[in-house]
């Protein structure tokens, strides 16, 4: 199955032999065996007993907090790395700033190519294409940073105002709005990049790397910017769950709570927030062909072998990062 999402406010996560049993108010919810878990996201206002933790701990199990509203908290971890060697090699990259913008570099290209992938994909052609086509040649020729920071916003300025036309003016999307999401679609796009942001840290921890170490995202106190690196080539796997859930159905306006009057959030209300969940793991646990190898393997996988080619390149196994990207139609999937 994966990942286990906890969502039932009130419930308990509790531990029978080899089994993950979930219950509320002395009623039995779910039941897992153990085998069957990679991953537990606890949402909101759920307990997990001792004897719980100690067996996801023992087997290595990621378990990640969200609030009820799917904001990032944390993660349970054992020791963390024990990756001495990759992690020194990793500061002392930092150093080297060519090293640095040339990964830099192919992650945002990759990252473009792949909105490109989106667009088509959607049956968007002509110039917002070819905006980001000019953007690619822009930042392959980045000389530094802040100037490959400004062709990426750019092209991702232009990137959202195609997306836009196609979305009804009803659902309020003007473009991207990170914290809070004013309108329903700024909402389903925050959510489902802090999904995405709990597998990339997945990956980031179980090859070795330190999180907080990037090459792109400025560091920061508390940011995992290695992290925010490593997920940019696959956010367009968002934009596009969002895109068809928006278009096709799959959510409704009257899925959405009224804006809170403190920030104006918009939020899911809890039903719709499942069938959210749903359709993300439907989607990070499609199976696609991965182009270095030719082997077929989900999305979520497909994040861990882009974290360790990173690996690779830091350890100077491989001189150039190629980056991730996305079949040209989703058929590729399956």
């Amino acid at each position: 199955m994966g990942a286990l999402y906890l969502t039932e406010q009130g419930s308990v996560l509790r531990r029978t032999g080899e089994r993950l049993v979930v219950t509320k108010d002395g009623q039995r919810l779910q039941e897992v065996p153990i085998i069957h878990v990679e991953q537990v996201v606890v949402m909101g206002n759920v307990q997990l007993t001792t004897p719980a933790v100690a067996l996801l701990l023992q087997k290595d199990v990621d378990v990640v907090f969200l609030s009820s509203y799917g904001k990032f908290r944390g993660r349970l971890m054992t020791t963390g790395s024990k990756f001495a060697e990759l992690r020194h090699r990793q500061l002392q990259m930092m150093s080297e700033e060519a090293r640095c913008l040339s990964l830099a570099r192919a992650i945002v290209t990759g990252k473009l190519r792949n909105q490109q992938t989106v667009l088509r994909g959607l049956g968007v052609r002509g110039s917002p294409v070819k905006a980001i086509e000019r953007a690619i040649g822009q930042v392959q020729q980045a000389g530094n940073l802040d100037s490959l920071r400004g062709f990426e916003g750019s092209a991702g300025a232009q990137y959202f105002a195609a997306l836009r036309t196609l979305i009804p003016a009803r659902w309020g999307f003007t473009k991207r709005i990170y914290h809070p999401p004013t309108d329903p679609v700024n909402a389903l796009l925050s959510f489902g990049y802090t999904l995405l942001l709990k597998d990339t840290h997945a990956a980031v921890q179980l090859v070795g790397l330190d999180p907080f170490l990037g090459v792109f995202h400025a560091l920061e106190y508390g940011r995992p910017s290695l992290v925010l690196d490593a997920m940019e080539e696959f956010r367009p796997l968002v934009d596009e769950m969002v895109l068809e859930m928006v278009l096709g159905g799959g959510v409704r306006l009257n899925d959405f709570q009224p804006p809170r009057r403190k920030d104006k959030a918009v939020l899911l209300h809890d039903e719709p927030r499942k069938g959210f969940l749903q359709a993300y793991e439907s989607q990070i646990s499609r199976r696609v062909r991965y182009p270095p190898t030719g082997e077929r393997t989900t999305y979520r996988r497909c994040v861990e072998l882009q974290v360790r080619q990173l690996a690779r390149v830091v350890l100077g196994q491989e001189r150039r990062y190629r980056p991730f990207v996305m079949p040209q139609e989703k058929g590729g999937g399956e």
